[in-house]
């Protein structure tokens, strides 16, 4: 074959025929992940009620992922709610199709959950493939008028407790309060069984509940007409710095007076936190499908109508890469045998 060929032009020849395989590789690659999603539907599982922050992020995400993966397949928001989300969170274990055309949104705190040895998880979290999270929340809670608790004075000196709704353990609204009682002996009884936050605003509305503590993000966003006509008012917040948006408003991270206060509530709000919405496939989902759905996930955020969207329903995106998820979960299960004992003690 390379009779009479010069061993340059022979040298060039092998380079070109290198050049040409990974070319092929590449394009029958992108051919193939096309084929895969085109004329498919992705479906987004989230585990908690339609109205919610988490329902609201999704779908705003939804109308804009197809348009970031190859062949632009459709994406669809499916809710699965119960035991705030760990039943989603078990459904997309267990049972979804590691296919690719399936993605959980559960609770985060699941995770901790998990670490602490929660009933009713049947999931290692360290076996999920992680696509991201859309923004890393901030906490607060908010009252209504109705209830007096107008006031972090108000709360503090209240005679009886005051009911704020949750929804199941593991959720932000179940484990936020019971932080704060144990780190600042606030009075407070939490009403547990409620679907997703949209069921506690209308039942903090009617007045079956005083308020609740979830995240601003969803708070901002769904309690707005209460917020802009004073029936609800946000009288903490539980972030690790005071929020721009709630400047004025007590944080609780400031109030707590010994070094156990201060870490039960890092660890149990500050730091669930940053990982309140993860984005998850199933375990043994193929990596091809991983690294689609992943990059996917992040330039929705970058994509214009996604940004106008969000700008219109107020929901602030500052994501988090799949692999970055990925590390920070992990290092929940390297967490002091200790601390995770006084969690445990308090979330019980």
């Amino acid at each position: 074959m390379w009779k009479g060929v010069s061993h340059v032009d022979r040298k060039l020849a092998v380079q070109w025929f290198a050049l040409l395989s990974v070319t092929f590789a590449v394009t029958v690659a992108g051919a193939s992940t096309d084929d895969y999603y085109r004329n498919k539907t992705v479906r987004i599982i989230v585990g908690f009620a339609p109205g919610g922050g988490f329902d609201t992020y999704s779908r705003a995400i939804a109308r804009h992922l197809g348009k970031h993966i190859p062949g632009n397949p459709s994406v669809v928001v499916e809710n699965m709610t119960g035991a705030g989300s760990l039943i989603s969170a078990n459904y997309l274990y267990k049972i979804a199709k590691p296919d690719g055309l399936t993605i959980g949104n559960f609770h985060g705190n699941q995770i901790l959950n998990q670490i602490l040895g929660g009933s009713g998880v049947e999931f290692d979290a360290r076996r999920f493939q992680w696509i991201g999270v859309p923004v890393k929340d901030n906490g607060a809670c908010v009252l209504t008028k109705a209830s007096g608790i107008t006031s972090l004075d108000k709360w503090q000196g209240a005679k009886t407790p005051v009911k704020l709704g949750g929804g199941a353990p593991g959720d932000t609204a179940s484990t936020t309060p019971k932080i704060l009682k144990e780190a600042l002996g606030l009075p407070l009884q939490i009403v547990m069984g409620y679907k997703g936050t949209a069921d506690m605003r209308l039942a903090a509305e009617s007045g079956e509940l005083a308020g609740a503590c979830f995240q601003w993000e969803s708070i901002k966003t769904t309690w707005r007409k209460g917020l802009d006509t004073g029936e609800a008012m946000v009288v903490l917040q539980t972030n690790p710095r005071p929020h721009p948006e709630l400047a004025q408003v007590p944080n609780a991270i400031d109030l707590a007076n010994s070094a156990e206060a201060r870490q039960l509530i890092r660890f149990g709000i500050h730091e669930p936190a940053a990982i309140t919405r993860p984005y998850a496939l199933p375990p043994a989902t193929p990596k091809e499908h991983v690294q689609v759905l992943r990059k996917a996930f992040l330039e929705t955020f970058k994509d214009p109508g996604f940004v106008a969207d969000s700008e219109k329903a107020k929901l602030e995106s500052d994501p988090t890469s799949g692999t970055d998820l990925e590390r920070l979960i992990a290092g929940f299960f390297k967490l002091d045998p200790v601390l995770l004992e006084k969690l445990k003690e308090a979330l019980k």
